[in-house]
């Protein structure tokens, strides 16, 4: 059997994989934060001629192919552009070189839960060692690679995408500079370069705008990218939106990259009837058997109390719930109010825990979806429905705050044979529970870059994660530019 020491005498133990996942000098900027878990791949390459019970695996054939496979990682976000490298012609560098590309498009290139916080979502698990051995001595590798990244239409459009913007790195004009606000109607001498790079986007045509002035073409235009970027549709140009007007190929290119791999790392057969809320977007949808049949806006946690990716169901309804506010909230925003601010908000002290009683000033409003997991993460009602206008809704100490929360209650209750029920217990101030007739799944995912209404939408990073995540996979800083002001949160969880 060949000897590892044959690959690495040559080459780094981390290196062949940064180069796998690094996609190419104009888009990398950075080494992996950390090497990979060399010592799991090692044992997967001796697992895989051991099964293989040869010591040569790959013909010229097999080569061919295996180079076909490798030159469709740009589809994925896992351009290289190194990789016919002398390294490659030694039997253990090819096997080497498989399965770290098997393994980062079956169940991705980083490990969520290295790094990244609470992270508990089902994921998708493949073992490329037996398949890939199963494959070669099929003498067909390309239909085996070809069924393990996701399949799913929205992936898909986000590789195409990808692909786009990877195509057009190096062609948008120089960044707008900062400055005031820009109405509809108004002139400023940045207007040009607004146009330029809105044009550059896709957004509007060159015959459209000229001069100073922010016409209706622009103002149309600006509308558009608002949308497609999670931000307030109002026209006006602002930090937010030139922040998104700046945004040129080659950050979305990066912004694409990591949700590609967040997606790569789910399973590929999720709870077809679930609820899914994407924290990046603080939007939440409902799925009916695999179809989407409800869709509204959420409050989510601020940066420093992030909603964590975690799957949990739930049950069971809580209407009128008390709120057993958490300690560190008590200690910090609660008990240095004094009396007067617990006596204000019907809370009381009950075995040194605060407690808020139920009714129209409960944090938790008229319902709580109980959902079971470890964390006390759950998603509720709120009795600060204004905030859900925000166009920035990341506000709470980690829970899921829902608009009209008692109607998606009403329609969870209608699935699950539970609504004269819930409507008679919505009718008493009292605290009571409504069992569901089978569980329902949630999965609080972080998707900046996601399919809406069929087109590809961004949104900030919110909690800096997508940073985190491109620089383990070497691509470098995703969002460089400072974090947008924030309206202010309230005590609530």
């Amino acid at each position: 059997m060949p000897k590892l020491d044959r690959f690495f005498s040559g080459l780094a133990p981390w290196a062949l994989t940064a180069l796998l996942i690094a996609p190419g000098p104009a888009l990398s900027q950075a080494a992996p934060a950390q090497p990979v878990a060399v010592q799991k791949q090692d044992s997967e390459v001796q697992r895989l001629y051991t099964l293989a019970h040869r010591d040569q695996l790959w013909t010229p054939a097999l080569v061919g192919q295996l180079k076909q496979v490798l030159a469709g990682a740009n589809r994925h976000g896992l351009d290289d552009t190194r990789l016919a490298n002398p390294e490659l012609s030694d039997d253990m560098a090819l096997s080497r070189a498989a399965l770290a590309y098997a393994d980062a498009l079956a169940n991705g290139a980083v490990d969520p839960e290295n790094g990244h916080g609470i992270f508990t979502l089902n994921r998708n698990h493949v073992d490329v060692a037996g398949g890939l051995s199963k494959a070669l001595a099929s003498g067909n590798i390309v239909r085996w690679f070809n069924a393990l990244a996701p399949g799913d239409p929205e992936y898909r459009a986000l590789s195409d995408a990808y692909v786009r913007e990877r195509s057009r790195m190096g062609e948008e004009g120089p960044p707008v500079a900062a400055g005031g606000l820009i109405h509809a109607g108004s002139k400023d001498k940045r207007v040009p370069a607004i146009a330029a790079r809105l044009n550059d986007a896709g957004y509007l045509d060159d015959a459209a705008a000229s001069g100073a002035a922010y016409g209706p073409p622009m103002v149309d235009a600006v509308k558009r990218l608002q949308k497609d970027n999670g931000l307030r549709v109002d026209g006006v140009i602002g930090a937010a939106t030139l922040q998104a007007i700046n945004a040129g190929p080659a950050q979305r290119a990066r912004t694409l990259a990591v949700n590609l791999e967040r997606r790569r790392w789910l399973t590929r057969n999720p709870p077809a009837t679930r609820i899914d809320v994407n924290t990046a977007a603080a939007e939440l949808t409902l799925f009916q058997d695999g179809n989407i049949t409800d869709q509204r806006r959420v409050i989510v946690g601020q940066p420093g109390h992030e909603t964590p990716m975690i799957e949990a169901s739930f049950g069971q309804l809580v209407v009128n719930p008390p709120w057993n506010v958490p300690s560190s909230i008590a200690a910090a925003e609660i008990f240095p109010k004094g009396s007067a601010y617990l006596a204000k908000h019907d809370m009381y002290i009950k075995d040194g825990r605060v407690i808020q009683r139920p009714g129209p000033q409960s944090a938790l409003g008229k319902v709580k979806f109980d959902m079971r997991d470890p964390y006390a993460i759950y998603l509720h009602d709120t009795p600060a429905k204004t905030l859900f206008d925000s166009a920035e809704r990341h506000l709470s100490h980690g829970c899921v705050r829902v608009a009209d929360a008692v109607g998606l209650a009403q329609i969870i209750a209608g699935m699950t044979n539970a609504t004269d029920d819930l409507n008679a217990k919505l009718a008493t101030d009292d605290t009571h529970t409504v069992a569901l007739d089978r569980d329902i799944p949630v999965r609080l995912i972080y998707e900046t870059a996601y399919v809406k209404d069929g087109a590809v939408r961004f949104v900030p990073d919110a909690y800096g994660w997508d940073d985190a995540l491109a620089q383990q996979m070497g691509l470098g800083p995703v969002h460089p530019e400072a974090p947008l002001a924030r309206e202010p949160g309230d005590a609530g969880p």
